[in-house]
């Protein structure tokens, strides 16, 4: 059996360029997996077959079971696998849990099944499940462009704190398309967001968090009921940056020293707010 994690993450950067002629939108971002994860098992069977179930989706159409009835299909192997599934990362919180999960069957299943796919083959498989899934094969500091289909590592941060707050919001199935429907043409940006910060990491070393980006924002009051209210106690709570994690509607604070990230978090624990204080983390230390 092998026990795999499945790390969340947050986008740095996350900007909207414009629409494509297949209906997707061209993104520019700069991802960031952090030590929030699920675990997933895999043990060798004689089919695929799910050890769990998650409310209202069917086994075939979880992502999990997709990823795991693709990659057979794409090789043609004749194996199976009893995928178990142990939930940490909140579900539709922009923190790409299910992306994440699939990835991790991906590379899990490359190892169980022995296929001695690359890296990149799995990433192209991944594109087909979902436009986050190809980060999640890599990890770590990544440049994603395209709808997410191409992903560039960056060197990993130093060590850095990060402090989520979770407003615990019911979200559509939807959601994330939805909030695409709502950025308008004027609100698309060149790219240059991300290419900036990414010169930042790889050139200087430096972690601007002023510098840090994510276009949902300006559409996010109109998304998320309160979510300026949520801002804000972000803010009371001691965080001076406050941020959409992916598509939301989960926050985040990017600090440098843990002491801070720390009282921050106590803060809002305190004001019986959902929070999780977690660290980046870097290709090796997740395997990749």
């Amino acid at each position: 059996m092998l026990i795999i994690k499945a790390f969340a993450k947050v986008n740095l950067v996350l900007e909207v360029l414009g629409k494509r002629s297949d209906g997707y939108h061209e993104i520019a971002s700069i991802m960031q997996t952090i030590d929030l994860y699920d675990l997933l098992e895999l043990e060798p069977a004689g089919h695929i077959k799910m050890k769990f179930s998650l409310p209202g989706i069917p086994d075939h159409a979880n992502i999990v079971f997709k990823a795991a009835q693709t990659l057979k299909d794409v090789t043609g192997c004749d194996k199976g696998v009893a995928i178990g599934l142990e939930k940490h990362i909140p579900t539709g919180a922009g923190l790409g849990g299910g992306s994440s999960d699939a990835a991790a069957v991906l590379r899990g299943l490359n190892s169980l099944w022995q296929l001695g796919l690359t890296g990149e083959k799995l990433a192209t498989i991944g594109a087909g499940l979902g436009s986050d899934v190809p980060f999640f094969i890599y990890g770590g500091t990544c440049q994603v462009e395209g709808r997410g289909e191409r992903v560039r590592p960056l060197a990993d941060l130093e060590q850095t704190w990060f402090v989520l707050y979770n407003p615990g919001l019911a979200v559509p199935s939807d959601k994330t398309a939805a909030l695409y429907r709502l950025v308008t043409p004027g609100q698309y940006t060149s790219g240059d967001i991300s290419a900036g910060v990414r010169e930042l990491f790889e050139d200087r070393g430096e972690r601007r968090i002023d510098l840090l980006y994510n276009v949902f924002e300006k559409v996010a009051p109109g998304a998320f009921p309160g979510f300026d209210k949520f801002v804000e106690e972000f803010h009371r709570a001691g965080a001076a940056e406050v941020h959409l994690a992916g598509s939301g509607p989960v926050l985040f604070t990017m600090l440098h020293d843990q002491r801070q990230a720390s009282d921050i978090h106590g803060n809002l624990l305190a004001r019986g707010l959902d929070s999780y204080l977690v660290t980046s983390m870097g290709r090796s230390e997740i395997g990749c």
